[in-house]
């Protein structure tokens, strides 16, 4: 099976380099010229000609409906398009309807786990689609990542992933603000997460991702705060979840609050930095 890959950035290209190693052939693109040595790159043209599967890896939904609107009406009817953008839902289901017309079947399928997963091959998708698409993409998910879910319908999956991240950038700055006044109250951080990560307080933020130094699993905290999951691209996600919201009037007071304090916190030196630096930023307040 010939396979391509639209987006050789940060995340596409590791992904396309798993598929390669799985023994697929590839033929990938990328908007901006890039230098990706090891994975062989051709047109647009070429990809929809050859390639029956077709994944995508973009910035924004600006993008997305540009490729799009180029790559559909090159491709037959039975190509299978799968973009792990993580984009506005307008965007997802206005490519999904223009490739309708065209009888070509479009899956969201955006993901969870950073350029660290896209590496190990242990992300998670978020799908949205029709089953029978799925069915036929499932194996591929399972090379790239440890587990996927189809969601619903199209744009579901960018729905599944704007909601799990505003749940992720609301939790972060709790467990800051909590880890912050523990310190200031002269309580040492490892006790503070022996008892939080196996109380009430447990969740990702503190067991698997703690944003205090030295402390719990191996996390950017331990790293300066070079980024796994920058908050420029946090601030994005909580973005499309409040134009979502704001889109079908759902009450979203916390996710709109933690879209304000990131914003302040880039504007004041965080830009480049991993979300949960937010912690110093706190200190230093």
């Amino acid at each position: 099976m010939k396979i391509g890959f639209i987006g050789l950035g940060n995340m596409g290209a590791p992904m396309a380099r798993n598929l390669i190693k799985a023994g697929h052939e590839l033929l990938g693109f990328d908007v901006a010229p890039t230098n990706v040595e090891d994975i062989t790159q051709d047109s647009i043209a070429k990809i929809a000609k050859e390639c029956s599967i077709i994944f995508s890896m973009l910035p924004d939904g600006n993008v997305l409906r540009n490729v799009y609107e180029e790559l559909i009406p090159l491709c037959n009817s039975k190509t299978i398009l799968v973009d792990c953008s993580t984009v506005d839902v307008e965007s997802a289901l206005h490519v999904s309807r223009e490739a309708e017309k065209n009888s070509i079947e479009v899956i969201d399928a955006p993901v969870s786990g950073g350029v660290v997963g896209a590496e190990n091959g242990t992300l998670t998708f978020m799908v949205g689609g029709e089953k029978d698409a799925y069915d036929q993409i499932e194996p591929y998910f399972a090379i790239m990542g440890q587990k996927s879910v189809l969601c619903g319908g199209p744009g579901a999956g960018q729905s599944a992933k704007i909601c799990n991240n505003m749940i992720l950038g609301i939790s972060m700055i709790g467990v800051c603000e909590a880890f912050n006044l523990a310190q200031k109250l002269n309580l040492n951080w490892s006790r503070l997460f022996d008892v939080v990560s196996t109380s009430s307080g447990s969740c990702w933020s503190v067991n698997t991702y703690c944003p205090a130094p030295a402390v719990g699993p191996e996390s950017p905290a331990d790293r300066d705060y070079k980024p796994g999951f920058a908050a420029d691209l946090m601030l994005k996600d909580l973005k499309l979840s409040q134009e979502a919201a704001r889109a079908v009037s759902a009450p979203t007071e916390l996710g709109k609050h933690a879209t304000e304090i990131y914003e302040t916190f880039i504007s004041e030196g965080g830009k480049g930095m991993d979300f949960s630096a937010i912690l110093p930023y706190l200190a230093k307040k």
